[in-house]
């Protein structure tokens, strides 16, 4: 059959990593189905949850910027970021997630090599725009809560120029294997695409990019995101020590640390997978391992695109409450509640 002939690979892609199956190198991953790295089965699962990424992932992202849109309380400068990271999610869902669904269900990534590079760029883009945005939410934070710099006033234009620097820094991460550093190839099942972090291919090159990624793109970020948010914490307990008296300002310190916990393991689950199994990669070069667990930083890192609305805009009472009553789902209560004096937690959690 014509699905399970051996052709060559295309120049660009070449992974010498064994496996079990032999002549794995004459199986294109833009030829022929993937079938000898897992049953149809697999391939299937896989296009389901593909599809319920880009499902949920595009509705609720695109909800909260209508949602920003249409309530004009919303459109507050601490909100700027949520709605930066609103719209690199669905970036990562309408590109990334439907063009994963689409090869996943046809067991090898139909689209070709420059959709390929394509769907790698806007997959990494995103992601790296939604990553840095987590890092600017706390460093707003932190600003605002803990006032380092005194009165300093957090206004607008310095909302604005944190969103531009969360493409900046992501269009320095996502840009280069397009020229040359590194390149965007298949991944896991090979019905995805990512920077090459895992082949033997030009070794230096590619090495150096994961180190980059590594130290640029992960540990600075959540380096800022631990700082940022211990500090809050810490404001947070002193108040609550001094006030101990305090109902409220102990239940506010339980809620914003219960908050704190959740932010990070999110970033954690989104970013960990890929930074740790890239750094075992290039630090095991020739040692076996399985290809196939290459799709889950994949799926880890996409699947951000759902959680992380859950966290930092589903967990806002603000804008939960407005979600609510465009979708025509809120109580009399509810908006009453919602006009009223913000609370303790909601000046130290996400805004």
């Amino acid at each position: 059959m014509r699905g399970h002939r051996q052709t060559e690979l295309p120049e660009d892609f070449w992974i010498p990593i064994p496996l079990e199956t032999n002549n794995i190198t004459a199986l294109s991953p833009f030829l022929v189905p993937q079938d000898h790295l897992g049953g149809a089965g697999i391939f299937y699962a896989m296009a389901a949850f593909m599809f319920f990424l880009f499902v949920a992932g595009t509705a609720i992202n695109a909800l909260t910027v209508a949602c920003t849109v249409q309530y004009k309380k919303l459109r507050s400068h601490l909100n700027y970021i949520l709605v930066n990271l609103a719209m690199s999610n669905l970036l990562v869902t309408c590109v990334g997630s439907s063009t994963c669904f689409f090869c996943f269900c046809n067991r090898y990534f139909i689209a070709g090599p420059t959709a390929c590079k394509i769907e790698g760029f806007a997959a990494t883009l995103g992601g790296m725009v939604s990553l840095w945005s987590l890092a600017v939410i706390a460093f707003e934070r932190w600003l605002v809560v803990c006032k380092p710099l005194g009165n300093f006033a957090f206004k607008s234009h310095h909302a604005i120029a944190g969103c531009a620097l969360t493409w900046i820094f992501a269009l320095l991460a996502a840009a280069p294997p397009l020229f040359g550093w590194s390149r965007y190839i298949p991944e896991g099942f090979q019905c995805s695409c990512g920077p090459d972090w895992y082949t033997s291919n030009n070794k230096w090159n590619n090495e150096s990019y994961v180190w980059f990624l590594f130290g640029f793109c992960f540990s600075v970020p959540f380096g800022t995101i631990v700082f940022c948010y211990s500090q809050l914490l810490f404001m947070l307990k002193s108040a609550a020590k001094a006030q101990a008296e305090s109902a409220s300002t102990q239940k506010a310190e339980r809620e914003v640390t219960r908050m704190v916990v959740v932010m990070v393991m999110g970033f954690l689950v989104c970013w960990a997978p890929y930074a740790i199994f890239a750094v075992w990669v290039v630090n095991n070069r020739g040692q076996s391992f399985d290809l196939r667990l290459a799709t889950i930083p994949s799926c880890a890192s996409k699947a951000s695109a759902v959680y992380n609305p859950v966290i930092y805009i589903l967990l806002n009472k603000q804008f939960r409450t407005c979600l609510k009553k465009m979708l025509g789902m809120s109580t009399a209560d509810e908006e009453e509640s919602s006009g009223s004096s913000v609370t303790e937690v909601s000046k130290v959690g996400p805004a």
